[in-house]
């Protein structure tokens, strides 16, 4: 009893303030009957922007998170150990394959090298001393003048002093490449990363940071991850081989973390044998070409798979609202009044768009403008008024 007393009182307010308002107006010089001007504010007809709805062409993309590393990332380590004497490139600096990066002290080096050159010509010495000896002693023993016991006592000193020359030789060759380590150059081209170690600092193998990295940027490779059901229908259910299936697949952009998109188009490589059992994915590698050396390792992103379909209802956004997790249009009915509809689109969307799988089909009238602030409940009449052309044209390509 109470609510329809509200109700009452509510109604006959609202009657009130429409005719107040049209005696208002009808005495600051307006004309004709106050009852009718009231009648005509309260039967005011919102007009809105209406899509029919059509099949057309889809082209949105789906978006995976990427990390760009170079084509060849490698750090840099010494060989041997040594203070650091000079550094002959600057950070971001781009390098030459054998370009010098770091000299390392050679004093030690220099003279392990000149003593075992040292030991070789000592060690020749002792082999021609030897041979000497045993062809001396090989002529005895054919004339009979010494036992054969002598003889071979002689070819095996020749023997043992052959051994000792190539053991110094070894050990020569050792010191050279050793001195040669002192000397850290770039193992391919590309661009020099941070240089944390300077003139005087010590460097070892052991070391935990690289002298620093050489990145080879020539070409980028924009690392992703594509979970099982991705996998399942790139390969369409395992009908073809996923050499096939990369084969087929379009160019793919990158798009950056300015939200801008990179210039040159990429293509998907490589996908990983193994799914993670952890994340459920499989490792994808997408390849872009760099020649302006724009991208650079280390940088993110997104990868965008382009995704073309033929004879898909597409809307705006903007048309659609949410309740209770589900999504909602309003089709109007041959009276032009709203009718709440449900409505289910796929997952992926280009942040102005959706495609329906569901709940509509051609030929019905969407409202495309004012949802939730002209348009808020079922049963409203409206004006329609045609979307705008090039509205209607993104909507149906």
């Amino acid at each position: 009893m109470i609510k329809k007393k509200s109700i009452r009182l509510y109604s006959s307010l609202a009657v009130c303030g429409a005719l107040a308002a049209a005696t208002a107006l009808s005495s600051c010089g307006g004309s004709g009957d106050p009852r009718a001007a009231m009648a005509a504010a309260m039967n005011q007809t919102p007009e809105v922007e209406v899509l029919t709805v059509q099949p057309g062409t889809s082209d949105l993309s789906l978006s995976y998170p990427t990390t760009i590393k170079g084509k060849t990332d490698i750090e840099i380590r010494p060989l041997v150990s040594g203070f650091i004497t000079s550094v002959h490139v600057q950070e971001g600096q781009h390098v030459s394959k054998g370009q010098t990066l770091f000299t390392l002290d050679q004093v030690q080096y220099q003279a392990a090298v000149e003593q075992a050159q040292a030991q070789v010509a000592a060690a020749k010495i002792a082999v021609d001393n030897a041979r000497l000896q045993c062809e001396n002693q090989k002529q005895l023993f054919d004339k009979n003048i010494i036992s054969e016991y002598a003889y071979t006592v002689a070819k095996n000193q020749l023997a043992t002093a052959q051994s000792q020359l190539a053991t110094a030789q070894a050990a020569l060759t050792t010191a050279r490449k050793n001195l040669s380590y002192t000397v850290v150059t770039a193992p391919s081209a590309g661009v020099v990363g941070s240089i944390p170690n300077k003139e005087g600092s010590l460097a070892s193998p052991s070391m935990q940071i690289p002298l620093t990295t050489v990145s080879d940027n020539s070409e980028v490779y924009a690392y992703f991850s594509l979970n099982e059901k991705d996998i399942l229908d790139m390969t369409d259910g395992g009908t073809r081989s996923m050499t096939q299936a990369l084969n087929a697949m379009p160019a793919v952009q990158l798009r950056l973390s300015d939200g801008s998109i990179y210039g040159l188009p990429g293509k998907v490589a490589t996908v990983s044998g193994l799914i993670d059992q952890s994340t459920g994915s499989a490792n994808v590698r997408a390849r872009f070409a760099n020649p302006s050396g724009m991208l650079v390792s280390g940088a993110t992103g997104s990868i965008l798979i382009p995704q073309h379909e033929e004879n898909v209802i597409l809307i705006p956004q903007k048309a659609t609202y949410e309740v209770q997790d589900k999504r909602f249009v309003y089709v109007l009915n041959d009276s032009n009044k709203t009718v709440p509809t449900a409505i289910t689109v796929q997952p992926i969307d280009d942040g102005k768009n959706f495609v329906v799988t569901s709940g509509l089909k051609a030929g019905q009238r969407v409202v495309v403008e004012g949802v939730g602030n002209k348009i808020k409940e079922a049963g409203m009449t409206v004006k329609p008024r045609a979307a705008k052309a090039d509205t209607a044209q993104n909507q149906a390509k």
